[in-house]
């Protein structure tokens, strides 16, 4: 059996055996009947982990170095980090958004086909030569290791010197300390910085490939450390913060205003909590449950309040230094139930959006599959529907009302106001006959629970339930016995691929609520749940336009 149909099995398994189960809130199965000329629908959460769009685990590659995974992105990949380097955005000041287009368009080839977004961070250094960093493989241009200055901007020297007759080897002198010439303190750097990153607005700002945008440029693996943005803390490498070596005066207002000058459309996230507080940005925090980070992080990320209700929170368990290190992998760091469970409690005390460091992760592993799961289910967004009402009969030009319940049992909202839709389908093909996007939702409103009692495992103040009333005229459909479905289209392509975690689902990305007749009675609404297919299991969906 290959991993995908294990992992099917194994899903179908699950939600089999909670289907049965009864007194938790929810219907034990899917029920849908006429009473008094309407509809009334019940629906049936789907309790497995599923792949939705900018949530959940988040992947990464080495370019040039780690293969992409040819198959549909399994089973929970869709949103990957792309490190992108300045170099090959811009080399020179006179190069055009033209360039940053054509380089972004080769790096994320393919993406909208597997329903997959990126999340793009500008870096010019990996690891300075004085930390250990090595120079950049000649022969793959997309090496994201060494610096990436563009030519006309000078590099940095100052605090090391080249080994005689080496590439890319260097050594530290005894004074750790000395200042930096170049680089990040060039003269002309604040003002390049403005310039590119207007740039990288008009080339993403609208691109539908990009889900949020890291702020990054700064630092190693453009993180905001050495240099730092502030010296709120002591720096990380060094033993105490110089000007001109370990922070960079006003450089936080220069990214600050030039991100959100450039991006009226995509979130940005920024590395530290505890910088850009006088602007409107979302955290990545790439130092996941460490100890060694819980100021800089988790503590600095609760003070920020409720900012997460606007703004994504994301990051990486980076489970090769500090605490984790203890761990030999990312399966290794999720099999310990305490480790999982303040992973999880960090979830969704911070309302986590998205994770990475499962790229090399062994999904075929049962284990790690179920741990992984558990995480899904955290992360993100999780819209359960409940009820449901619509007439048993509508009539072809004039108005009828549908009426529909949800709660938001993940972690964090959706943070796009993609337009939901009620759509009516052909009773034998599915095929969309009509549809109308409801104008007055909004998706992003629907938020989750607050307070998480770990004990418990349960948010104190529940999710509240989402009640959405929509008056609507289906113009032009003959008469006749249809589905009607509920969806959540993707704007890049008008097709739903955000899905509600029911069990009631046609491959697509349709929810069926029932029959209804146009123009005929309709008294046997309710549909056959085998019809119904696994969600997890659709890898149909796409944005290709």
């Amino acid at each position: 059996m290959s991993s995908r149909n294990r992992l099917a099995a194994a899903f179908a398994l699950c939600a089999f055996v909670c289907a049965g189960c009864a007194g938790r809130g929810t219907p034990a199965r899917y029920t849908a009947a006429c009473d008094e000329g309407r509809v009334r629908v019940r629906m049936v959460e789907y309790e497995p982990a599923l792949r939705n769009p900018m949530k959940g685990f988040r992947e990464f590659f080495m370019i040039g170095t780690d293969r992409r995974r040819a198959e549909y992105p399994y089973p929970y990949g869709s949103l990957v980090k792309e490190y992108m380097q300045w170099n090959m955005l811009e080399n020179v000041e006179s190069d055009g958004v033209e360039k940053i287009v054509a380089y972004s368009d080769r790096r994320w080839q393919g993406v909208e086909e597997q329903n997959v977004k990126v999340i793009p961070r500008v870096l010019l250094v990996w690891v300075e030569p004085w930390h250990g960093g090595w120079a950049k493989d000649e022969a793959n241009p997309d090496d994201l290791n060494g610096w990436h200055w563009p030519s006309d901007l000078p590099g940095e020297t100052g605090p090391y010197k080249q080994i005689p007759g080496s590439v890319g080897a260097y050594v530290e002198p005894q004074d750790s300390l000395t200042t930096i010439r170049g680089g990040y303190f060039d003269p002309s750097f604040p003002e390049r910085v403005r310039r590119l990153v207007a740039k990288l607005g008009e080339a993403w700002d609208d691109d539908p490939r990009v889900a949020y945008v890291e702020m990054g440029i700064v630092g190693e693996w453009g993180e905001h450390h050495d240099p730092d943005l502030s010296t709120l803390f002591a720096p990380h490498d060094e033993p105490r913060h110089v000007d001109g070596r370990t922070w960079i005066p006003g450089m936080q207002q220069v990214l600050g205003d030039a991100f959100r000058d450039a991006f009226r459309n995509k979130k940005v996230m920024v590395r530290y909590a505890y910088e850009f507080e006088d602007y409107d940005f979302g955290i990545y925090w790439d130092s996941w449950s460490q100890p060694e980070e819980q100021q800089r992080g988790y503590d600095a990320m609760l003070r920020r309040g409720d900012y997460w209700r606007t703004q994504p929170v994301g990051g990486e368990i980076t489970w090769n230094w500090g605490s984790l290190a203890r761990y030999p992998s990312f399966e290794a760091v999720v099999a310990d139930d305490t480790t999982r469970r303040f992973v999880v409690e960090q979830i969704r005390n911070l309302h986590c959006n998205h994770l990475g460091g499962i790229t090399w992760a062994d999904f075929d592993d049962p284990v790690f599959a179920r741990n992984a799961a558990e995480l899904q289910k955290a992360m993100g967004y999780r819209f359960v529907l409940d009820e449901a009402d619509y007439p048993c009969r509508i009539e072809a030009g004039e108005p009828f009302g549908v009426t529909f319940s949800l709660r938001n049992t993940g972690s964090s909202p959706f943070y796009y106001d993609w337009p939901a839709e009620v759509a009516l389908l052909d009773a034998a093909t599915h095929e969309k006959v009509w549809g109308a996007t409801l104008d007055d939702v909004r998706i992003s409103q629907w938020m989750p629970g607050e307070e998480w009692d770990a004990d418990r495992q349960a948010y104190r103040k529940a999710p509240e339930s989402v009640t959405v009333r929509a008056q609507l005229v289906a113009e032009g459909v003959a008469a006749g016995r249809y589905i009607l479905a509920l969806g959540v289209l993707d704007p890049a392509c008008g097709r739903p691929t955000l899905r509600f975690a029911n069990t009631n689902y046609f491959t697509g990305g349709y929810h069926p609520l029932g029959y209804v007749g146009v123009g005929v009675p309709e008294s046997d609404p309710a549909l056959d749940p085998a019809c119904f297919d696994d969600l997890q299991s659709d890898t149909t969906l796409n944005y290709k336009i």
